[in-house]
Parts: C-alpha cells; structure tokens; sequence
C-alpha cells in the first residue's frame, strides 16, 4: 500500500533515509545530514508517500516542484527502498505511483536531476518506465567507491 506521509511515519522513514545518505553513493545528500534537516529535506515538498506492508514501511518517495516561476510544470522525484524490500518491483510501482500523484497535482512533466551512471538499476528501470536522459553531468559525484562518476538528466512527459 502505498499512502500520504503522517508525521507518526517520521521515526520509520528516517532510518530509511540515514542509512541511504550516510552510504553517500545515491544521493547528492551530505552524508552526515541531521535527522530533523534529512526529514525536512524528504518530506518538504509538495507531497510525500510511505510504501508498507505487514512489515512496516519499506518505502518512500517525494515529489517537489523542479523549478520555481515558468518551470513549475515540471517535478522531481526521490525514491528510497528499505533493503528487506529490493528487488521485488517496489521501485517501479512507487515511479509509477508518483507519476499519477503529479499528474493530479497539475504537473506535466517528471524530471530526475541528478541520476548517476553508477546506479545501474535505476538508470535501467527509469528508462524502463519511459524516461529519456536529456544529459549528461561529467564526473558530477564523488562517489565513495569508484571516483568521480557522471550523473544523467532524466525527463518524462506526464502529458499527452
């Protein structure tokens, strides 16, 4: 099931974020952020969803608006999936979810700013979900194990 963020659901969804971010290989995210900032960076958008099941949450995505003034037509998603809950199409069906929270919240597009090349599978399942990559950022992330790694520009028209 996937619903509206509550507050109730912060203590959940931290752990979720703080293991991702301290990872520092998905996420342009200072790896020692704050709970209260990490929380305020995830659910301050315009919207934000918990995916649970009998588990507990497993899941959770944001969408915020990608650029003030002429841009605000467009979004921007995060996604993160608890490790028990990999691998099973949770990913997809939160991408998925999002694109219809956005299209009832009036956005046109999707776009994912910052996907880096080293995160194969979700480079993949975004292309596999309609997603074009607009671009390409050169070295844009240190990332902790293999370097400098390029990140992509990623875009999807919600609209016909």
């Amino acid at each position: 099931m996937i619903r509206k963020v509550q507050p109730a659901d912060f203590d959940a969804i931290w752990p979720l974020l703080r293991d991702v971010f301290r990872a520092g290989d998905t996420y342009a995210v200072d790896p020692a952020i704050s709970k209260a900032d990490a929380l305020r960076y995830w659910t301050g958008g315009v919207a934000c969803y918990v995916a649970e099941d009998a588990r507990g949450i497993i899941g959770t995505y944001y969408i915020k608006t990608n650029q003030a003034g002429g841009g605000a037509h467009i979004c921007n998603c995060g996604y993160i999936v608890a490790p028990a809950a990999r691998g099973q199409g949770l990913a997809a069906q939160m991408c998925v979810h999002s694109q219809n929270a956005a299209r009832a919240l009036g956005y046109l597009a999707m776009q994912f700013n910052f996907v880096l090349a080293s995160n194969t599978g979700a480079v993949q399942l975004w292309h596999r979900l309609g997603f074009t990559t607009v671009g390409t950022i050169p070295d844009a992330f240190a990332h902790p194990a293999q370097g400098f790694v390029d990140a992509y520009v990623m875009h999807k028209r919600l609209s016909d």
